[in-house]
Parts: structure tokens; sequence; C-alpha cells
């Protein structure tokens, strides 16, 4: 990996927990009145992604979606205005934390229905095979997606049909607060049974952030050769509460052990002391990199907080595509 491409993985990796974090922080402020679904610990995988993938090729991601959405580069102003609810927002104040999107760049649509955009992204996939386009599309999921029906009937048709996605799924070992072991039977591995479906599939540490990157470098360079979909499961951990900014290591379903163990192997620290010992970056660019972000992130928030609330027609906006109105109307 050349050393602007490191800088970039770890300037993303620090904007993106640091946007988090400070959404954390100010959630009890009660002016983000819709849910939302942190990824701190998880940096790596988004930001590895958001470094391969080009900005023509598109994403789709699920309720979880802030990381993917700004490392695919989408407008921190008009997320943090959409998780305000203000008409700046990136749907307009409509969709909250969990619906984001930015077609300028790529970054399809994230919805809350758990797999809801694995066959939406498949179908974006469609066109660009036919029409040989070079894109690919890629479908961010966590762990739970690989047990909903829909995701074996849109991999089923991606390989059949050999089309351009990517199904990068970061496994953080909880669907909620059910772990694995009381979804899976003993020994089976998602990667594995993915593979049954007679695509590629590759298994790896999520928060090894240039191993990340080099697996999906490979990875995306095959789908872009025509060799058809792959899987890549990544396994990290989520630090906070499922939905929420606050921890919950004290309602029973994982222990304080087990948290303390993921934090030690936190992605971002681990990057920057890589990155230092190999001369690739300072101390002082390090911190030059964040007053860089928190002014970003500064400037975000008072975006958000002075742009006005959506007006009430808004509400009947954009419901129906304007020529099924006009059809109907005829």
């Amino acid at each position: 990996m050349n050393a602007e491409t490191s800088r970039r993985l770890l300037f993303d990796m620090l904007r993106i927990r640091s946007v988090e974090e400070t959404i954390a922080a100010r959630y009890g402020e009660q002016k983000m009145r819709c849910p939302t679904h942190l990824s701190v610990g998880q940096e790596a995988v988004a930001a590895a992604a958001g470094a391969v993938l080009e900005k023509t090729d598109l994403a789709v991601s699920g309720h979880r979606a802030h990381a993917h959405y700004l490392a695919k580069g989408g407008s921190l102003k008009a997320m943090i205005a959409e998780i305000y609810g203000k008409v700046t927002g990136c749907a307009r104040g409509k969709g909250g934390s969990m619906h984001l999107i930015d077609e300028s760049v790529g970054f399809m649509g994230s919805t809350a229905i758990v797999g809801g955009t694995v066959p939406v992204g498949v179908g974006l996939s469609y066109p660009m095979k036919l029409n040989k386009t070079g894109q690919i599309a890629c479908v961010f999921l966590g762990d739970a997606v690989p047990e909903t029906g829909v995701f074996f009937e849109s991999v089923n048709f991606a390989v059949v049909k050999q089309l351009p996605v990517l199904f990068l799924c970061e496994n953080n070992g909880y669907s909620v607060y059910s772990p694995l072991s009381v979804r899976q039977p003993p020994g089976r591995k998602l990667y594995e049974l993915v593979a049954g479906f007679g695509l590629t599939t590759h298994h790896g540490d999520g928060n090894d952030a240039r191993a990340v990157h080099a697996a999906l470098s490979e990875g995306v360079a095959a789908i872009r050769r025509g060799e058809g979909p792959r899987f890549y499961e990544f396994e990290t951990y989520r630090w906070r509460e499922h939905c929420g900014p606050n921890y919950d290591n004290d309602i029973g379903y994982r222990s304080v052990a087990e948290y303390e163990a993921w934090k030690l192997r936190d992605p971002v620290p681990a990057l920057q002391r890589a990155l230092i010992a190999d001369g690739v970056i300072s101390e002082a660019d390090v911190a030059a990199m964040q007053a860089m972000i928190d002014a970003e992130i500064d400037e975000a928030f008072a975006f958000a907080e002075a742009s006005p609330f959506p007006e009430p027609g808004e509400a009947f906006a954009d419901v129906y595509a304007a020529g099924a109105i006009a059809s109907a109307a005829g």
C-alpha cells in the first residue's frame, strides 16, 4: 500500500470515529430525535471500502450506515442535518440516521430493514453488467443479513447472472442482543455458508485496515474483470449499544471482559502506530488531521443547528414519481 492510501485510510477512520463520538456526546441534547446506530470500533472496513471503490461505483447499506456513507464521499453537513431532521439533510429531513443517500457520490441509500437493500444493490448491478460500464455495486451488510431469505435469493441471482456485486459483511458478532452462537449451528461460518452458492468468499480481521484494503483491492479487481460477485466477511466489534449513544455492557448479553478484549484491538490507534513506525506519518501529521476533522465537525453541527425544519407540505413531496401521478390522473 502506498503512503497516500495509508494516510487516507487513517484520515477517514479518524473522521468517522470523531463524527460518531460527537453524535454520541451531543445526542442527549434531544435535538437529534431519530434512532441512531453507531459503528464506533468498526471503522476499518468502511474506510478501506471507501478507498477501494470508485466514485462511479454504487453502494447501499443498512441501519448502521454513517461510516459507509462518509467513506463513500457523502456530505457530512447533509448527514448531520438529516439526523437533526432539517430540510438541508440528505433526505430533506424525512429519513433520519437510518435513511442516508447521496447519489452524487454513488451512495444510493440505506434502510432500517435488515437485508432490505441487498436486492437493491443486486438490481443496481444488473445494468452495469448489461451495459459493460465497468462499475460495481457494493452491498454493506451485517452478520444477521445472511440469515434472511432475500439475501439467499439475491446472492443466487447475482451468481447465476455473474453480476458485478461486492457483498461486504461486517460481522460484529451480534444481531441486536443475540450472538451468532444462538442463531447458527456450532461450527458454521458465514463465509463458508455463502460459498455454497458458488461464489468466491473471503474471511478476515476487520480491525486490520491495511489487510482489509488489500483483500478488497484484490476482490474488486476480480469483479471488474467480469469474474462475478464476491462475498467478504470481516470480523469486528461495535463498542456502543445496538441503538443509541450509550454503552450497554451491564445488561447481560455480553461481558465487560469481551468488550475490553476487543477494545485493545481498536483499529484506529493500531493503524496510527503502524504508520508512525513505518515513517509514513508523524505525530504532528496526526494532530493536523484531527484539527481539520474537528473543524469540519463543528461546521457541520452548526449548519444543522441553523438549518430550518421542512415545511409541512414537504410530507407530500416525492411520495410518488411524477410520471406515476400523471398516469393515475389520466
